[in-house]
């Protein structure tokens, strides 16, 4: 969430800068303020009161010793009503905090001046393509004609067991799946990324600390019984590793990558466009994340780019960069950048991956800290990315590497999957 003194020092440029997201802020800003300033206050009255307590408990000890018992007496009663009072104090400041809490976690980042302005995905601005795009041969089919014809892909099968959105990988199908996963971890680990093996599950304060929850609560499935949340990307578990956490600044960065499945219910999703892998409730995706200074966070934003472009390099895929307009960039995001993968076989492009920097918006809610060079407290940033989500990676690897005979292999996955062709 956003610092409630960044948001009172910068109120105008903070209403402003969420009028981009086509947000009407001032009253949620202007209420975080009142709100604020209500808390500052009765702090302020609290510390006095308990001031004014300390000292004559103090007085009441010093009467004691002298012999002035009355005296002493009269002042315990005055202590008694100001123990009370401050009782009183903590408890209508705790309310004032946790009214003011729920304000600022309903208020989005502020995105970055580099966001362009737009309503949808239609207004996201392209800053990158490359990559051929291939020409098939007249009867290509799309990747869930080829999962059929080829068996490698059940989507019915799926279906019976679970339900629409929950596909059964087999045989070649099921080995290039695991390829991919393999060859993305290498490919992180040996850019410097640390892998973890994480929890599929996260609690309440996990789903909060990245800025899933409240935002996203109607797109994650929710374990009742436990108060448990099914991960809906690997952000949330691998970004609260680092929650009530005060760094070294000599310990950034710190880059981590993980491969989980991911649950995400998508409501609503219906038509032709999310038929197949193109939009899954159960997917697995591999995960990069950073922990920064915030002097070199962009810095490292952009180096995420750059890997993510190598990979796709590798795999000899087709792709472009979006910069997310202000409508659709995430509600804890400052700046995200989408890579699509081109679909020769439906002609249209599908996302493969977000990189996005959050700046201090996680780091705020996670109390994720760093120790400066000057010995204070401050946040760090966090950003994370796809590298790579695999089920439209795998859609346009059979869709564009599909030749009358079968499928070819890319040729850097090879040496993971032991064969070239699915056929």
């Amino acid at each position: 969430m956003l610092q409630v003194a960044f948001i009172r020092e910068n109120k105008e440029a903070v209403i402003k800068g969420l009028a981009k997201r086509n947000i009407d802020a001032a009253k949620m800003i202007n209420d975080a303020i009142t709100l604020d300033e209500e808390r500052r206050n009765l702090q302020t009255k609290l510390d006095s009161t308990k001031a004014e307590s300390n000292t004559l408990s103090k007085e009441i000890g010093n009467l004691f010793k002298s012999g002035e018992a009355q005296k002493a007496n009269l002042l315990k009663e005055k202590t008694t009503q100001l123990k009370e009072t401050v009782k009183s104090l903590e408890q209508e400041l705790n309310d004032k905090a946790d009214a003011l809490k729920e304000v600022l976690y309903k208020i989005p980042n502020v995105p970055h001046d580099s966001v362009p302005e737009g309503n949808s995905d239609e207004d996201n601005k392209e800053i990158y393509r490359e990559g051929e795009i291939p020409k098939l041969f007249e009867g290509a089919l799309p990747h869930w004609e080829l999962a059929k014809k080829y068996d490698i892909i059940d989507f019915e099968l799926g279906n019976k067991i679970t339900g629409a959105g929950f596909p059964v990988y087999k045989g070649k199908g099921a080995r290039l799946q695991r390829a991919l996963i393999a060859y993305f971890l290498d490919k992180n680990t040996a850019a410097g990324y640390t892998e973890y093996q994480l929890p599929h599950l996260v609690n309440e304060a996990s789903g909060f600390g990245t800025g899933q929850l409240p935002d996203k609560e109607g797109q994650m499935y929710h374990v009742t019984a436990d108060n448990l949340y099914l991960i809906p990307t690997a952000e949330v578990p691998g970004t609260n590793i680092f929650r009530d956490t005060l760094l070294n600044e000599s310990d950034l960065p710190i880059g981590i990558t993980g491969y989980t499945p991911c649950f995400r219910r998508e409501a609503g999703s219906y038509g032709a466009h999310v038929r197949g892998l193109n939009r899954l409730h159960q997917f697995d995706k591999v995960e990069i994340i950073r922990v920064e200074h915030p002097n070199n966070s962009y810095k490292a934003f952009d180096g995420m780019i750059a890997h993510v472009k190598d990979i796709l390099k590798e795999l000899k895929l087709p792709y472009r960069i979006l910069n997310l307009c202000g409508g659709d960039v995430t509600f804890a995001s400052a700046l995200t950048y989408d890579f699509e993968v081109f679909s020769t076989a439906q002609d249209r492009w599908l996302e493969i991956s977000s990189v996005s920097n959050f700046e201090t918006f996680q780091a705020n809610r996670l109390k994720l800290r760093f120790k400066n060079s000057e010995g204070k407290n401050e946040l760090c940033h966090t950003l994370n990315g796809s590298s790579l989500a695999l089920p439209r990676v795998l859609a346009g690897i059979l869709e564009n590497y599909q030749t009358e005979n079968g499928i070819k292999i890319p040729e850097v996955l090879i040496p993971y999957t032991g064969f070239d062709m699915i056929s």
